[in-house]
C-alpha cells in the first residue's frame, strides 16, 4: 500500500498508459475519463471520498482512461495484481460496477432529468463540489439541457 498526496489538477493516469493502479480516494475528489478525436472529454466517473477508480483492462495492456483530481487529495495505491480482496474491497467494487452498468443503461435511454436525478442520488456529497460543466459532461448532455432539467425537476417539487 503507497499513499501519496496529488494537487487539484495532477493527471495520475493518462490514455496509452501501462501498469495503471487501483486508487483509493482517502480524502479529496478524483475523476476518470476519456477524450474523444475532436478534443471534447467524456467523464466516466467520478471518486470522492471512500471510493476507488480504476481502468478495468488488465495491467499489461494499455489503459483507456485518463484519471486526476478534482480538488487536493490524499490517495492509496494498490497494484492490480496485487490486490488482496476483503469484505470492505468487495464491497467498493461491488459499488463501482453497479454504478457503472446502471450509467451505461440510462445513458442508452433515459432522460436528462432522469440522468440528473440518479447523478444526485449516486453522488449527493458532491453535487456542490462539482462545477456544472463537469456534471453536464458526466450526464452526456449540454449544461444548457442540465440547467433545463434543474428547472425542470424544480418545478416538479
Amino acid at each position: 500500500m503507497n499513499k501519496i498526496e496529488v494537487k487539484k489538477g495532477q493527471i495520475l493516469q493518462r490514455k496509452g498508459d501501462l501498469n495503471t493502479k487501483v486508487y483509493q480516494v482517502e480524502s479529496g475528489l478524483l475523476r476518470s475519463y476519456s477524450i474523444d478525436e475532436k478534443g471534447k472529454e467524456h467523464i466516466y466517473m467520478f471518486a470522492p471520498e471512500n471510493w476507488i477508480v480504476a481502468d478495468s483492462l488488465p495491467p499489461e495492456k494499455p489503459c483507456e482512461l485518463f484519471i486526476d483530481a478534482l480538488e487536493d487529495s490524499v490517495v492509496i495505491l494498490n497494484d492490480k495484481n496485487d490486490l488482496s480482496i476483503n469484505d470492505t474491497e468487495s464491497k467498493k467494487i461491488i459499488k463501482r460496477f453497479g454504478v457503472l452498468q446502471k450509467r451505461i443503461i440510462m445513458l442508452m435511454s433515459a432522460s436528462a432529468i432522469e440522468r440528473y436525478e440518479h447523478f444526485i442520488e449516486t453522488y449527493p456529497d458532491i453535487v456542490q463540489r462539482v462545477p456544472q460543466k463537469l456534471i453536464a459532461s458526466y450526464l452526456g448532455i449540454t449544461p444548457e439541457a442540465l440547467s433545463a432539467a434543474k428547472r425542470t425537476r424544480a418545478l416538479k417539487k
